[in-house]
């Protein structure tokens, strides 16, 4: 049985170790892609499968997988999800979230219910995300850092210097897939290692992560979602219309996403 608290602080400490690893996140939008449903987030409605409905999505959070033409891209985030290393941490959406039903779906996918490389996709946010500005973001800071962010993020008002960025668009799952040769590239002709590689980029992050670790584990891949939009500019404002932990730290708006503790 894991908890919400000492998953992070496993996290923590292999960071304050500068041990290096890998930590990928599976939350409910790579899940319904790997279920087969169609997912699109677009300016102003969402489809989830049969469920539409509306929402607010500006540019940095649309994405479209659509079953009849993207069985490629639904079959590398399914490797990224099955992907076995000592040091390669898989995140589940929690039960909270997706049900019992899903959570245990994902579980049968990977192929153990025991496994100690299966943690929350949610471990940096949520309850946790207070911990994640104040213990994680300085651990950061003592490493260089490469990049995965969206075109419109000013990296200015971070609190740790980028290096390198490698800038993605819109649905970059789909349209910048040749981004993970790109970072492969970077860090083999580069000769990176130990440093901690940021993934800001949908399920593109997934299949960065992957290929990218499993071709050089000598560094640290965090999927940071959108952890740290709040700090990058009006043009990365997508989450005040969607991410519930951002509002309640950043606005004060009550959402309780701010301190929800996922179990197990």
């Amino acid at each position: 049985m894991k908890t919400f608290d000492l998953e992070f602080n496993k996290f923590r400490n292999m960071l304050e170790e500068e041990r290096n690893f890998a930590f990928t996140r599976f939350s409910d939008g790579e899940l319904f892609i790997m279920q087969n449903k169609e997912v699109e987030l677009a300016e102003q409605h969402f489809v989830t499968g049969d469920i539409t409905g509306h929402g607010i999505y500006p540019p940095e959070e649309q994405k479209h997988f659509i079953p009849e033409e993207h069985q490629f891209y639904r079959n590398k985030l399914i490797e990224a999800f099955q992907f076995q290393h000592k040091n390669y941490f898989v995140g589940l959406s929690g039960r909270k979230d997706v049900g019992d039903e899903a959570f245990e779906w994902q579980l049968a996918l990977r192929g153990s219910k025991d496994e100690a490389n299966l943690t929350f996709a949610n471990v940096f946010i949520n309850n946790n995300y207070r911990r994640y500005l104040r213990e994680i973001l300085p651990l950061i800071d003592n490493r260089e850092i490469l990049m995965i962010v969206n075109k419109g993020a000013d990296l200015g008002n971070l609190p740790f210097h980028c290096k390198e960025a490698f800038r993605i668009g819109s649905n970059c799952m789909i349209d910048d897939y040749d981004m993970v040769d790109k970072v492969k590239d970077f860090i083999e002709y580069e000769g990176i290692e130990n440093h901690i590689i940021l993934c800001g980029a949908a399920s593109l992050s997934n299949y960065i992560i992957h290929q990218c670790f499993e071709a050089n584990p000598r560094n640290t891949f965090l999927d940071i979602g959108s952890t740290l939009n709040p700090l990058m500019g009006p043009e990365m404002e997508g989450w005040k219309h969607t991410r519930g932990y951002l509002t309640h730290y950043w606005l004060d708006s009550g959402s309780p996403y701010g301190t929800q503790i996922d179990e197990w």
